[in-house]
């Protein structure tokens, strides 16, 4: 066994006032150790939506049927809840191993030397979501799946995962001023895609709170609006992104623009067809419950691919010092001067 250090009442004291700081002082994470720490919060904010949706298709959404006890008499499913119980009060308990995936993610922002402010944000951004996320999970029980709730729930997940994607993204960069690597007419051209994946998910969370999977067998309330008409707009929109992503990879084609966005759009590009088909596959199929949450993972990795999009239009190198060294196709001056703009 290695040396323990004593431990004095004065680093007791100091460790109850600010813990993190306490650790910092410590302890110095290697780089690949932070780069984890963010990428576990990132899957855990995944993992934590396709469970979900995977209470909703077993029709487990009031298998605990109150909050924050799993039962008026007890804290834990019981026997006699069933398998709908346990998989509700399973993805509760799911919740704490998110909640210690992003304190990882704080703690080891935290630690880095030299110590970055802006990473430490994001991580505790995180933290906040997942606890305004968890209270707003325990009114979507008390109002017994009112779908408003269940699409706003849906919907604060996917902020949670925005956030996430960014956070790991800027573990891999330096502090430096952002340096774009495209024309303002490029970056237009990627917010518009942006705004549209958002208008297309916030409209998939309709297409949920109006569509037959309510999440419980009892009779619970729907969005009183067509249906059929409402998937039909949700397509359209998927249509509209799929084309900006392809126009997106054409311009970026034809100025020669950098390899890091051309090769984030191209995986974008393939990442909105395998969703579109599965999309039409369980529409046409009367949406089997497998399609369904498997078009929910699929959400997830589109989002995620559309912020790495954004995320790619830009650089932060690296400052000079210890740690890993930048990669080359990141370090060399990546943008060309069709697309460059004014310096």
């Amino acid at each position: 066994m290695g040396h323990v250090p004593n431990v004095t009442r004065a680093d007791a004291q100091a460790a109850l006032r600010n813990p993190l700081a306490f650790i910092a002082e410590r302890w110095t994470p290697d780089p690949r150790i932070v780069r984890r720490a963010a990428l576990a919060a990132l899957v855990m904010a995944v993992v934590i939506v396709v469970t979900g949706g995977a209470v909703r298709l077993t029709g487990s959404g009031l298998g605990c049927p109150t909050w924050p006890k799993c039962t008026d008499d007890s804290l834990t499913s019981t026997r006699e809840m069933g398998l709908h119980g346990a998989i509700e009060f399973g993805n509760r308990m799911l919740t704490y191993v998110l909640c210690a995936a992003v304190g990882w993610a704080i703690v080891a922002a935290r630690s880095q030397k030299p110590y970055r402010r802006s990473l430490t944000l994001l991580g505790w951004a995180q933290f906040w979501i997942v606890m305004g996320n968890a209270i707003l999970g325990g009114v979507v029980v008390l109002v017994g799946l009112n779908p408003y709730t269940v699409a706003a729930h849906f919907l604060l997940s996917t902020a949670l995962i925005a956030v996430a994607t960014v956070m790991w993204q800027r573990t891999r960069e330096g502090d430096t001023a952002p340096r774009p690597l495209v024309g303002g007419a490029v970056q237009q051209l990627v917010w518009c895609m942006v705004a549209a994946s958002v208008l297309l998910i916030a409209v998939g969370t309709v297409v949920t709170g109006a569509g037959p999977h309510a999440g419980d067998s009892s009779e619970v309330e729907r969005m009183p609006v067509d249906w059929e008409t409402v998937t039909k707009g949700h397509a359209v929109l998927a249509w509209i992104v799929v084309t900006l992503t392809f126009a997106l990879w054409f311009v970026l084609k034809a100025v020669e623009a950098p390899r890091d966005p051309l090769r984030r759009t191209r995986e974008l590009f393939l990442i909105l067809l395998a969703q579109g088909a599965i999309g039409y596959v369980q529409y046409f199929t009367d949406l089997p419950e497998v399609l369904v949450g498997a078009h929910m993972f699929g959400s997830c990795v589109m989002w995620i691919w559309v912020l790495r999009v954004l995320l790619s239009l830009r650089e932060r190198p690296e400052t000079a010092g210890p740690g890993p060294a930048v990669p080359a196709d990141r370090a060399t001056p990546a943008t060309s001067a069709s697309i460059a703009g004014p310096r």
